[in-house]
Order: structure tokens, then sequence, then C-alpha cells
């Protein structure tokens, strides 16, 4: 594949058309996972493939062969040798917008793109009230997560934080947070949130290297108190977080160099 060729869409191994994609447009009724591609290889592969199942199996009633999505993979990077980003997106051009209980055999279309370079500024978050429909798939219903964003970002911050009518923190707008109070605990909101892979992979890392890692509830009036806190996704491992709203952390070199590590401590496995 020559850098000519990129971005490219296909759809179940083949070169999408408009056609093609028209009726995810019209019907926007989906989900999708995103990740990059180092040589061929995709750390945490098995969960992007486990959510894709999972969210096939809620929203069309259907099974998803993980090795068909693992072939139309192979064949959409096939020959790329830079780091990549990919969209797996899942639909059904069969799907009856006045049937959506009927059961129908699923889509698969591949995005494929050069890798952009990941942000390394710390993040300023403003948060808002706000929870994502059906909080545990990542599903097409983006709009809301990219008003967020662009209302933070008009109010001079960089990108948005979400917290349900009682204050409690969940997720960011396309990503998880996680902090880490001042005896070094890594902590996770436990919040209707998606289960994003980074941070899987995060909470795998850390076990493995024997750091404390627990989830609680987390109140926006007490985020303040911890002495650092991290944005975490598939794209952007770990990015520090300077600010929230008007609750200043410290960004500590160590403690990112150590989340970074045990993200890493996962090893990459070939499509």
């Amino acid at each position: 594949m020559s850098s000519a060729t990129l971005p490219r869409v296909e759809l179940n191994g083949e070169s999408a058309s408009a056609d093609d994609l028209r009726h995810l447009v019209q019907t926007n009724y989906g989900h999708f996972t995103a990740f990059r591609v180092e040589r061929g290889a995709v750390r945490g592969l098995d969960l992007h493939l486990d959510r894709l199942q999972r969210a096939t199996r809620e929203l069309f009633g259907s099974e998803l062969d993980r090795e068909r999505v693992r072939a139309y993979l192979r064949h959409a990077v096939a020959g790329e040798t830079r780091e990549l980003s990919v969209r797996v997106n899942v639909f059904a051009r069969a799907f009856d917008r006045e049937r959506p209980d009927k059961p129908v055999a699923v889509d698969v279309l591949v995005i494929v793109a050069a890798a952009s370079q990941r942000a390394t500024t710390p993040l300023r978050l403003k948060s808002f009230r706000y929870t994502r429909e059906l909080a545990a798939i990542k599903h097409v219903g983006t709009l809301p997560l990219f008003h967020y964003r662009r209302l933070a970002q008009q109010a001079g911050y960089d990108d948005a934080l979400f917290v349900d009518t009682d204050d409690c923190i969940s997720e960011g707008s396309i990503w998880n947070i996680g902090f880490v109070d001042r005896d070094g605990v890594v902590v996770w909101p436990d919040a209707p949130q998606l289960d994003g892979v980074g941070m899987q992979l995060l909470k795998a890392g850390l076990a493995r290297a024997g750091a404390a890692s627990r989830m609680r509830t987390i109140r926006l009036a007490e985020a303040g108190s911890f002495r650092a806190a991290f944005f975490t996704n598939s794209s952007t491992p770990v990015q520090s977080i300077a600010l929230l709203d008007e609750r200043s952390f410290d960004v500590d070199d160590g403690v990112f160099a150590m989340l970074t590590r045990c993200y890493q401590s996962s090893p990459s496995q070939p499509l």
C-alpha cells in the first residue's frame, strides 16, 4: 500500500462506494472501535474484538465472526509499514428501521489512515452534566461528545469531562479518566462509562506491576484532593491533565512514565 492510497475505506473486504455507505449515513445506527496499528499489530486487539462482538449482539441480535474482522483488517493494511489509525464500524444494510427488533447480519467497514502524532500537552478540562445513552457501547451517536468538547473549547478549555446528576465523575468526551491520590494509588471513577481498551490495558499493567489501583465513586467536589489526573484511550495511552474547572493537578513525569510502562507491558497482537 502506498501513501497515495490513504485513507482507505473498505466494506466487507472490498473498496467501498458511496452507495455502500448510504445506509450508514441515512440511518446512523451502529457501533465501532478504533485503534493504532504498528507493524501489523495492535495492543489490546482481543479487547477490541470482544467489544465489537458484544455490541453486535446487543444492537443487531446477531453474531460477529472475529476472524472475519481480522481478515478484513489484514486486507486493509496489507503492505503498509507506517503507524496507522484504524476504525472499524459495524452496521447493517439489512437493518429495517420499521422492525429494529429483527436480527440481521452485519456489515464491517474498515477505515485506514496515517496515524496522527500523539498529543503531549497537559489538558485543561471543563465539566458538564451529561451521561451517554448506552454508555457501555461505543456507538455512533457521537454528536453530544463533540458538542460538549466544542463548548469546552469555547470556554477556553481543551475538552469536556462528564458528571452525572449527582456530580459523580464518569468519563471524558472520547476517553477515560484516572486519578492518582496522595499515596500514589490510581483511582478510577465507578460510574456508567465505556470500558475503554486503554483503561483495561492500564489496569492489567498496574496489576502486573503490583501497583495499587481501584474503582470508587468520585464526586466532582473531591477531584481537587487528588495529586494527579490523566486521560487514556487507545490512541493516546496516557496524557496528563493539568486542570479540571478551577482545580489544578501536578504534572508528575515519574507517575506518567510509570503508567506508560504499565500500558506497554501488554504485548501487541498481530492482526
